[in-house]
């Protein structure tokens, strides 16, 4: 029986993380470890220090011994709900390895404690299932199910049978949850947006709309050069238009169905549209043809119920007042996760970050984020992400290789990819708005500013055309601010040794001023 478990354990290197000192282990990570349940371990985890203090690191918290819970599993899921948030993974889990006369025991030991109510409405939500429990009387005040102090959350409906506001951003069907951090905190309080829409009133009109083009084709660019791939400047514009219209189309399965034909030019050697098969991200080993995954990829058999899912809290996050960029690293980095395309995953990926920001009114219409560019200037950090999600589930799935060295998942892994931890996910994203709003498009419209400035003095100075005005610029950007000898010989011949001097010198001016 569950109540005759021990709990708490003493640790100092636990799952491969050194603690900060040894400590008693409480909360999800002793839960989870005492039940050998199959999910990745949270980060953080709690400890109990016996030297009176308190405090964080990246892995741990540390509390006092005056949080210490008693050592049973009510008193260790009180501790970690009220300290580490709502884990919905986790419940699901412990649900499964319980009896149903084991949970409704649990629930009643304090029927009307908040914590209880939680428990009970979390098991009723997650298995659409009425315990054999009278509803909960109504002159009990109604408690928000996730503390909103730790964790994100929506406005949220009320439950009268459990006296619960569920404000969970999602459906059961797909939930990821994101923990309040002193980094996400400090990017809402500095409301990028207004910031955003303040800077761009400064710029002309004609310039902006010059500086979005060209970031559309840098942006498609990017999302391409990310996958390893060097497209055509035809296909890169064609899908720097899709993105361009991110936002103005609902999202569908039939949607991402269009946007998966818009990026892959060539489907002979695949088959296009939701897989049936499985995938993964990964190599194969040279000789043998063996997988070797890095991520891998929901079982194709679960991918309509995640992706109806992932769209029902698609529009339940446009509708309700979360932050936006929040919101898109919860559909956009939820849906890679999913995999659910043979290719093109990771595009349309990127692509659901620019939807989900235009259709929040985060982005200025008519002016896409060159998220993607920011992206690829920090690819490292990009793949930490993924594979912070990826390589901790890779313990928890089985396979095997199929005929044709893919693989084939034989154990139930759907929850895995409806309740996941996004915050490090949304931390990077934020972190490439940033990047985004304060580089690169002020470096894209700076620069096209000073080409305005340039190509007005060689129009004025030189009678030059625009066609050999973009040529001399690429010339001088080519070869460090000067013309090179071919140059001066062949397409500019016509100049004389001090008209180069006054251009190039101009050049500098312009284009090398802070």
């Amino acid at each position: 029986m569950a109540k005759q478990k021990s709990f708490s354990i003493k640790v100092r290197v636990f799952h491969g993380r050194q603690a900060p000192e040894e400590a008693l282990l409480v909360g999800y990570g002793a839960l989870i470890e005492a039940f050998q349940l199959p999910m990745p371990m949270p980060s953080p985890l709690a400890l109990i220090s016996s030297k009176k203090r308190q405090y964080e690191t990246d892995e741990w918290r540390v509390f006092t011994s005056r949080h210490q819970p008693e050592d049973s599993l009510y008193k260790q899921l009180i501790f970690a709900l009220k300290y580490e948030g709502v884990n919905v993974l986790f419940f699901k889990k412990l649900f499964l390895r319980l009896t149903k006369k084991e949970i409704t025991d649990l629930i009643q030991l304090e029927p009307t404690g908040q914590y209880s109510r939680k428990i009970w409405f979390l098991y009723e939500w997650l298995f659409s299932i009425e315990l054999k429990i009278p509803n909960a009387d109504n002159k009990i005040n109604y408690t928000s199910l996730l503390d909103e102090d730790q964790q994100y959350a929506i406005k949220g409906l009320e439950s009268s049978r459990h006296r619960i506001i569920n404000n969970l951003p999602g459906s059961r069907d797909f939930c990821p949850l994101i923990c309040k951090t002193t980094k996400l905190e400090k990017h809402i309080e500095a409301n990028l947006s207004a910031q955003k829409d303040n800077y761009l009133k400064g710029i002309r009109k004609d310039i902006l709309q010059r500086a979005s083009a060209f970031l559309l084709l840098k942006d498609s660019k990017a999302s391409f050069t990310i996958e390893g791939e060097s497209p055509k400047s035809k296909r890169a514009a064609r899908w720097g238009q899709a993105i361009g219209q991110a936002g103005t189309r609902d999202l569908t399965k039939e949607e991402l169905l269009r946007l998966q034909q818009l990026v892959i030019e060539n489907a002979r050697f695949l088959e296009m549209g939701f897989r049936k098969k499985g995938g993964f991200v990964g190599e194969h080993e040279r000789t043998t043809g063996e997988p070797l995954p890095d991520h891998i990829s929901a079982k194709w058999q679960d991918i309509d119920a995640l992706i109806s899912g992932l769209i029902s809290t698609h529009e339940l996050l446009l509708k309700n007042n979360i932050d936006a960029v929040l919101a898109a690293s919860m559909v956009a980095f939820g849906f890679v996760f999913i995999h659910p395309f043979e290719d093109g995953n990771g595009r349309i990926h990127r692509y659901l970050i620019h939807h989900v920001l235009a259709k929040k009114q985060f982005a200025q219409q008519g002016i896409i984020f060159p998220v993607s560019a920011s992206i690829l200037d920090h690819i490292d950090d990009y793949r930490k992400v993924l594979e912070s999600y990826s390589h901790p589930l890779l313990d928890f799935i089985d396979w095997k290789e199929t005929e044709d060295h893919n693989i084939e998942v034989t154990n139930d892994t759907l929850d895995y990819y409806r309740y996941f931890d996004a915050t490090r996910q949304a931390e990077f994203l934020y972190d490439c708005v940033k990047d985004t709003m304060e580089k690169i498009i002020p470096n894209e419209v700076t620069y096209l500013t000073r080409y305005d400035a340039f190509k007005k003095y060689l129009e004025e100075e030189y009678e030059m055309p625009d066609k050999v005005v973009a040529q001399a610029i690429r010339f001088l950007e080519q070869n460090n601010g000067q013309l090179s000898k071919r140059a001066r010989e062949k397409e500019f011949s016509e100049l004389k040794e001090n008209e180069i001097a006054s251009l190039e010198e101009k050049y500098k001016e312009l284009f090398w001023a802070n």
